[in-house]
């Protein structure tokens, strides 16, 4: 399974258990951590350890064991590590004040390259 196919499991897994705002963003020329950050909400603490638990469980099926999690105490934000996708969901709140979206659409200018290089 490649990393394309990998995302698409992970937003069908999240569309499954209803995820809300669910954004996808193909970060391969920024980073080499991971090819994707998908973003999603949950609507309680419950609802996003439902998410996380779905994704977790399709990805595994799959043949894509996950390498980490973080934030399962909380429930507010957990983040799921499958090397190629990076699945972070929040509570609305949370996620909109971190605004990850916003900070991984960021793109570098000519003129930035130009001072960079």
């Amino acid at each position: 399974m490649n990393s394309e196919e990998l995302c698409e499991l992970v937003v069908e897994a999240l569309e499954e258990i209803k995820g809300l705002d669910i954004i996808k963003l193909n970060v391969s020329d920024m980073t080499t951590v991971t090819d994707w950050m998908i973003v999603a909400s949950g609507n309680s603490s419950r609802h996003v350890q439902a998410l996380i638990d779905n994704v977790s469980d399709r990805a595994k099926a799959a043949g894509h064991r996950p390498s980490g999690i973080e934030g399962e105490s909380g429930g507010e934000w957990v983040l799921l590590d499958l090397q190629d996708a990076l699945v972070h969901v929040m509570l609305p709140k949370i996620r909109e004040f971190y605004n990850l979206e916003k900070l991984w659409s960021i793109r570098p200018t000519e003129d930035t390259a130009a001072i960079d290089g």
